[in-house]
């Protein structure tokens, strides 16, 4: 039986990996496709968001999110030169993954999907997977629920809550998609000439895409452009007809998206299209656990005694019901913390929560979603497994002192 079982292998599930394993724990990490890294390249989604603020006497630019990111950040430059600033290279980014995990010692194994949950009173004891043999048993002394909709937190009973409170709807999912060769130099000089022909096409009816404006990032292969800028909206993440609709739907604003750029806009002549697996999804469940962080603590900063994570990432709720992006911007200094309670299901004593789904409120998943926090509170769920493992207690007598001098000696950023 191993110690550690990780359902998810997105950014949040191996940061989780190799910090429990590096700190001697037993780790299983199960992914339901062919490769690590989850959303970055499963949904295309580039590049990294900022999580970092100007802090000390010299007010110096500090990334928030430190330990696993920052070096996979590192090794990204150093092996592949793969990264240029928050940009990525998706391809190097799942090989990287792949020795990353490999040299902590975790077993991963691909193209499992979770299908059942057995618990034994207030603990889970076995997920069952489907993989190409069939459904398969797995033990485990702690689980932990990487999966980003929370499905193995739902599986086991924990209580969830959907998008926003007065009526269950999710920030919008976006079908992420690329195009290639392009001339970014005239790309570039024409940008508002495409902002306004958006808004003009849009007001005639001759656009459908309920977003705002054209939202398009560089990309690290040259005359290829990412674009993050479909808009499907009160449709329910989870919801099997709703999804399938969405993917849909969103393959058909992609089209009319690429079509209106290559007709219209300088630079885009020749482009040619590439597009993601599937669709991106920013919200959906997200468990109520032992600490529901808020907005207002975000704002206000609070800290926590049991913190495991800190970040700073705009509040940024793309509507939605239809148009607009609302954000709130951090002032220089500030960041608020990610307590270890919003991890922890108060109803399941050996499963741990990392990632989106974590406790949280519809307006402050809308600041903790990004992948650079995800790293930070996955990695924290790595840690705490595995100090409760060398403790052999129950992850809620696991030492909050020891997890936090853990993260620290690992390089994790705890505040000032």
């Amino acid at each position: 039986m191993t110690d550690l079982i990780i359902i998810g292998g997105g950014f949040t599930g191996v940061a989780a990996a190799v910090a429990a394993a590096k700190h001697g724990a037993k780790v299983t990490l199960f992914e339901q496709t062919g490769a690590l890294g989850g959303a970055a390249y499963i949904n295309l989604i580039n590049p990294f968001m900022p999580n970092g603020t100007k802090l000390g006497p010299d007010k110096a630019y500090t990334e928030l999110t430190q330990g696993f990111y920052a070096e996979f950040c590192r090794r990204m430059s150093e092996e592949f030169s793969a990264m240029s600033k928050k940009t990525f290279h998706e391809e190097y980014m799942k090989i990287l993954l792949d020795r990353m995990t490999k040299e902590a010692g975790v077993k991963v194994v691909f193209h499992s999907t979770l299908a059942a949950v057995e618990k034994d009173g207030d603990a889970v004891r076995a997920v069952q997977v489907v993989q190409k043999n069939g459904l398969n048993r797995y033990e485990a002394k702690y689980f932990l629920d990487a999966t980003g909709d929370g499905m193995l937190s739902a599986l086991a009973g924990v209580p969830m809550r959907l998008g926003r409170p007065e009526d269950n709807l999710c920030q919008p999912m976006t079908l992420c998609f690329r195009m290639g060769n392009i001339d970014i130099e005239k790309f570039n000089q024409n940008r508002p000439l495409m902002q306004e022909l958006y808004k003009k096409f849009q007001a005639e009816g001759k656009i459908k895409n309920p977003r705002e404006n054209v939202l398009v990032f560089p990309t690290m292969v040259d005359g290829m452009l990412h674009f993050n800028t479909t808009r499907i909206i009160r449709k329910n993440p989870v919801d099997p007809d709703d999804l399938s609709w969405a993917e849909m739907e969103a393959r058909e604003q992609m089209l009319e998206m690429f079509t209106f750029l290559r007709e219209n806009v300088p630079g885009c002549e020749k482009a040619q299209l590439v597009t993601s697996n599937d669709i991106g999804v920013r919200e959906s469940l997200m468990i109520d656990g032992q600490y529901v962080l808020t907005e207002e603590d975000l704002k206000a900063c609070k800290r926590f005694d049991d913190c495991i994570a800190c970040g700073n990432y705009d509040i940024d709720i793309h509507n939605p019901a239809g148009t607009g992006t609302s954000h709130y911007y951090f002032p220089d200094g500030e960041y608020y913390d990610i307590p270890l309670r919003s991890l922890r299901p108060a109803n399941v004593e050996n499963l741990l929560v990392a990632g989106r789904c974590i406790s949280v409120t519809h307006e402050a998943q809308a600041s903790v979603r990004i992948m650079p926090i995800c790293c930070s509170t996955g990695e924290a769920a790595g840690v705490a497994a595995a100090v409760a493992n060398a403790h052999g207690v129950k992850l809620d007598d696991a030492p909050v002192a020891e997890i936090r001098a853990t993260l620290k000696a690992d390089g994790a950023f705890l505040g000032e």
